[in-house]
C-alpha cells in the first residue's frame, strides 16, 4: 500500500493526463479512496464530444469540476466501472445536468437476505444501457470497450481506450494498495480469473479510480496474483496448524495493520476462505475455518 502524498492534493483540478484523457480528483479521500475517487473525461481537448468515467460522489463541488472539465463537449456516455458509493451516484445528477445517458456496468442485483455491505453500493444507479463484454462506446477520436472484470464486485466493468493502448481499470487495479474482495457478492475466485484476463491483453498503461498512472500493468498485474496467492498459502498454513475464526488470521497474516482496515483484511481472508472451501481446500462449521483432508495431504 503507498503512503498518502503530502497536500495540497489536486482536488477539483482537470489534469490533462495523456492526448485524450483528463482526469478530476473528487473530495472523497479515506482510507479506502486514498486522495479521493477520480473521474476521467475521454476526449479530444477540441473535439465535440467525450465520455465521462466513474463520475464518482454525487458532490456538488465535484459535478461543477466535472463540467469545467468538460467544457463546450457533448457528453456521449457517462460511464460506470462499479456502483460502490465512491464512484457511480454522481451518475444520475450528471445525467440530470447535462442530458447524457447513464452506460456501463449493470445494477447490483442482491441474491441473499444475509449479512453484506449493502451500504457501501449505490441503489440510486439506473443505467440507460449496460455494457457486455467487448461492446464499444464511441466518439470522435476515441473508443471505450467493455472489458468484463467481476471479483472486487460482481458487476465490475474496465474500459479499454483502444486509441491510446489505456486501460481504465477503476478498483480491479489500484495505483496505491490492492483491491479489497468483500464477499459475497465480491468472489476471489473470479477477481483471479479477471486479473489472469488483464494479464493476457497489451494495454500499455492503466487509469485506476484511486493513485498514479500505472505506467507497467503486466508487472504489477503478476506480483498482484503472487501477491493473493501467498496470502492463499498463508491461510493454508495457519489452517494446517489450528481451526480458527477468521479474526485469528489476521495478526500473522497483516502485521502492523491500521486499526481502521482491520475489517476489510477479514473479508479479504473471508473471499480467500470461500474460495478455498469451493476448492475443496477448507471447510466451516458454525465460524470456525479448518483445512480438509485434501489440504492436509
Amino acid at each position: 500500500m503507498a503512503g498518502i502524498p503530502p497536500k495540497p492534493w489536486p482536488t477539483g483540478k482537470a489534469e490533462q493526463v495523456e492526448p485524450l484523457v483528463k482526469r478530476v480528483l473528487a473530495p472523497n479521500p479515506s482510507p479506502y479512496t486514498y486522495t479521493g475517487t477520480q473521474t476521467y473525461v475521454v476526449g479530444q481537448g477540441d473535439g465535440p464530444d467525450c465520455a465521462v468515467i466513474d463520475p464518482g460522489p454525487d458532490d456538488a463541488a465535484h459535478l461543477a469540476a466535472i463540467v469545467e472539465a468538460v467544457g463546450a463537449a457533448s457528453i456521449v456516455a457517462i460511464m460506470c466501472t462499479h456502483t460502490h458509493r465512491d464512484h457511480s451516484p454522481a451518475a444520475a445528477p450528471l445525467s440530470e445536468l447535462t442530458g447524457a445517458p447513464v452506460v456501463g456496468c449493470a445494477p447490483l442485483v442482491l441474491q441473499t437476505d444475509l449479512p453484506r455491505s449493502d451500504e457501501a453500493f449505490d441503489a440510486t444507479y439506473s443505467p440507460d444501457r449496460i455494457l457486455e463484454d467487448g461492446e464499444q462506446m464511441c466518439g470522435t477520436g476515441w473508443t471505450l470497450t467493455a472489458v468484463a472484470t467481476p471479483g472486487h464486485t460482481s458487476n465490475h466493468l474496465c474500459f479499454a481506450l483502444e486509441e491510446a493502448g489505456a486501460l481504465f481499470t477503476g478498483d480491479h487495479v489500484m495505483g496505491w494498495s490492492t483491491s479489497v474482495v468483500i464477499p459475497p457478492d465480491g468472489d476471489m475466485g473470479d477477481y483471479m480469473a479477471s486479473l489472469e484476463k488483464l494479464m493476457a491483453r497489451g494495454d500499455k498503461v492503466y487509469h485506476s479510480a484511486h493513485g498514479a498512472a500505472i505506467t507497467r500493468p503486466q508487472q504489477l498485474v503478476r506480483s498482484m496474483i503472487g501477491h493473493r496467492r501467498q496470502r492463499e498459502n498463508q491461510i493454508l498454513r495457519l489452517l494446517g496448524e489450528a481451526s480458527r475464526p477468521v479474526s485469528d488470521f489476521i495478526p500473522d497474516m497483516y502485521k502492523g495493520l491500521d486499526e481502521r482496515l482491520i475489517s476489510a483484511a477479514e473479508m479479504s481472508v473471508t473471499a480467500h476462505l470461500i474460495d478455498l472451501e469451493k476448492r475443496g481446500l477448507a471447510a466451516l462449521d458454525g465460524d470456525i475455518w479448518s483445512g480438509t483432508i485434501g489440504n492436509a495431504a
